[in-house]
């Protein structure tokens, strides 16, 4: 049997399924028209109602604070579909428990629990489901995406620090390169606070903190003080690049100078300060912004190869409106 008459047998075998699948919404009509009117279109014979495009456009519009158009809502439905073809295509199975535990995280990102941030749906007309369906489906699409261009993914440090650099270039003509990263030298001292101790104790235990630090003026010496003092445990050196800190905390360490502590910071076991013991500059790898750089260039390229494949499986789709 030839290509041609393969792809004419199979385009065949596809429109007979989905004659099929129209047939039994005509017979559908018949019986219940009120039925009828629920499926607004079919994606390779799977359904989309006009339901799910109602309960998809509440959910954008509160998400948005706009109303999208129809035709935007229905392509999002229309690409959530081929999604989960697909996966389903590769035996790819995204569990209930890993979808609740993105819902979850979501609703962490928002300071609220799971259920707080049902309610919240549910008061902008649409529903838990409506939002888990998405996540479904981009979970899905993310391990698709990432093992199909696998190879094309890949992002070479060399790429990254060229990026970098022409990315400094840009903003300060007078860069000659990355700016310079820095390996720290960490001792951790905890100043150790009881659970459900009142707040008194913490701002006892944070002036001791305060103490220390303006006394403390080297490790060599400060170190062993610490140890002295009563319910304070120092923990073992830890060595940090600036690539691997947030900046925030970077903007902390480089503003405490060599041999000193930083303030005091509250934590679930206690009041906790760091002493700098050591600041080096580091390589031109570990130089501050490469991670922030990599994670770019890589959602870059990620949404490049998912456009182009999700536009590959809309052309081969069949796509059947009923409105």
């Amino acid at each position: 049997m030839t290509t041609s008459l393969l792809a004419t047998t199979s385009l065949l075998i596809r429109r007979c399924a989905l004659a099929a699948a129209t047939a039994l919404v005509i017979a559908l009509a018949v019986q219940t028209p009120a039925l009828a009117q629920k499926v607004a279109l079919f994606v390779n014979g799977e359904p989309i109602t006009t339901y799910d495009i109602e309960q998809r456009s509440k959910f954008i519009q509160l998400a948005n604070h706009k109303t999208p158009s129809r035709h935007e809502v229905v392509d999002e439905l229309i690409d959530e579909k081929l999604k989960l073809q697909v996966a389903k295509r590769y035996q790819l199975d995204v569990t209930d428990k890993e979808v609740d535990a993105a819902f979850g995280d979501m609703a962490k990102r928002m300071r609220m629990s799971s259920e707080q941030l049902g309610q919240v749906l549910a008061n902008g007309g649409t529903s838990a489901g409506t939002l888990k369906s998405r996540l479904k489906s981009d979970l899905a699409w993310q391990q698709i995406v990432r093992g199909k261009f696998q190879s094309s993914l890949q992002i070479r440090e060399k790429d990254v620090l060229e990026a970098m650099e022409t990315g400094n270039k840009k903003s300060d003509a007078s860069t000659a390169g990355p700016a310079a990263g820095y390996e720290y030298t960490l001792r951790p001292i905890l100043f150790v606070v009881p659970r459900n101790s009142a707040a008194g104790v913490v701002e006892a235990r944070t002036r001791e903190a305060e103490a220390l630090r303006a006394r403390f003026q080297n490790c060599d010496e400060g170190i062993p003080y610490a140890r002295a003092i009563k319910d304070v445990a120092v923990r073992d050196t830890i060595r940090k690049n600036s690539a691997d800190l947030p900046q925030a905390l970077r903007d902390i360490l480089d503003k405490t100078p060599t041999g000193k502590l930083t303030a005091p910071e509250v934590t679930q076991h206690g009041v906790e300060v760091f002493a700098l013991c050591g600041k080096h500059e580091a390589s031109a790898e570990n130089a501050p912004g490469r991670r922030e750089m990599r994670d770019q260039m890589f959602a870059q390229q990620f949404q490049s190869k998912a456009k182009r494949y999700l536009q590959e499986l809309r052309r081969g789709a069949m796509i059947e409106r009923f409105e």
